[in-house]
């Protein structure tokens, strides 16, 4: 085995564990997203925002690299685009940038 095939044996045995459990791993994603878009409808200004956009980016990078596994494109840009979005809300959020 090679010094690079090393390297990448823990994301291998990783990604062989998320196709196990796709499915779940995708509607935790899913319902999470749900749950903290419905936390800013319900409470609005009054929102744990930077909760919000941690909770929300970490179900971007699970769908995003769920939809990679499955060769996704179209799920794997729009999740990608949130992680971003996220990013960004929790730069602002954390008043990093303004």
């Amino acid at each position: 085995m090679t010094t690079s095939s090393l390297a990448l044996a823990p994301l291998v045995t990783l990604n062989q564990i998320i196709l196990r459990h796709i499915e779940k791993i995708e509607m935790v994603g899913v319902l999470m997203r749900i749950f903290s878009f419905s936390l800013v409808s319900w409470m609005g200004a009054a929102s744990p925002f930077m909760f919000v956009w941690i909770f929300n980016t970490i179900d971007a990078v699970m769908l995003a690299w769920c939809s990679s596994l499955r060769r996704d494109r179209a799920y794997t840009v729009l999740n990608t685009f949130w992680i971003l979005v996220g990013v960004v809300g929790i730069l602002r959020a954390g008043q990093i940038i303004h």
